[in-house]
């Protein structure tokens, strides 16, 4: 048995379930259980408050965690980083209001800045010789300037709504985070062996992701050129009709490429175009 330590609210608690349920993980829904076990495999879920995580799993209480790497920078835990996730997207940036005129980073020097994440602000503003006033809050750090808390912010950004609506900018992306799979650095060998096989299926969940199975029939003296234009992970696979001079073509395609595909290939003769979409793929 493995047990994952998880946040226990939020979207990284959402994109965490989804990928578990994804990878034929089965959890039960229910989350005023602190620690919930797998029907159908040897995982326990721990749920936690995001910055209890990385020093859960660095004591062994869990072996391993699903964290935002923003947290697992600031708390600075014993832990191994398995793998980058892809998920939960954001960065840490300096904000300042709206109406102030930004001049670079000397504009800091000697301001007061707010922020939940004092460890990598200090380091940043270390590394770049800036001398400021950091003031930690716990939560709801983008209202400081507006109540003369704080002349500026450093905090979490995603698509910058809130910043907007508090009236201010953000004006220095200092670090980029996304979900990270930790681990204990001290897991046995069976463990490890558990830990195998949800990596392997994890892999097989996010290799699908952003992809199409595309088939489509196409005159045979065609092929070459389609298959120019196919950028598929291989070589495609390719079929004769029982319609003589036309054979049919499958592949798979990244979806953000997809209508620029599709246009070429029809130009080239292909038609009877079928999309699919992928749920797991064994790379």
């Amino acid at each position: 048995m493995i047990r994952i330590a998880v946040q226990s609210k939020g979207r990284l608690y959402d994109e965490t379930m989804s990928l578990l349920q994804e990878a034929g993980v089965k959890i039960s829904s229910s989350k005023r259980t602190l620690l919930v076990e797998a029907s159908n495999f040897p995982l326990e879920v721990l749920y936690l408050r995001d910055d209890d995580i990385p020093q859960t799993v660095a004591d062994g209480v869990a072996d391993i965690g699903i964290v935002g790497e923003n947290e697992f920078v600031e708390r600075g835990e014993n832990a191994d980083v398995i793998e980058r996730l892809g998920f939960s997207k954001c960065r840490l940036s300096l904000a300042i209001p709206k109406h102030e005129e930004y001049t670079g980073l000397d504009w800091f020097n000697g301001k007061k800045i707010a922020t939940s994440y004092p460890g990598i602000l200090n380091k940043f503003l270390t590394e770049k010789g800036i001398k400021a006033d950091v003031h930690v809050i716990q939560g709801s750090v983008e209202i400081a300037p507006g109540i003369a808390l704080a002349d500026g912010i450093f905090d979490i950004v995603s698509s910058g709504s809130t910043l907007v609506s508090n009236n201010l900018k953000e004006v220095e992306v200092v670090m980029k985070s996304e979900a990270l799979l930790i681990g204990n650095k001290n897991m046995d060998a069976d463990k490890r062996e558990i830990l195998s096989e949800l990596l392997f299926r994890f892999g097989a969940v996010r290799a699908a992701e952003d992809k199409k199975y595309v088939l489509m029939n196409a005159p045979t003296d065609k092929i070459a050129d389609i298959i120019e234009v196919l950028p598929g992970i291989k070589s495609p696979t390719v079929m004769p009709l029982a319609t003589e001079g036309w054979s049919s073509i499958h592949t798979v395609l990244d979806e953000k490429r997809f209508w620029e595909i599709i246009g070429q290939l029809k130009r080239l003769g292909a038609e009877g175009i079928l999309v699919l979409p992928i749920e797991k793929m064994i790379l």
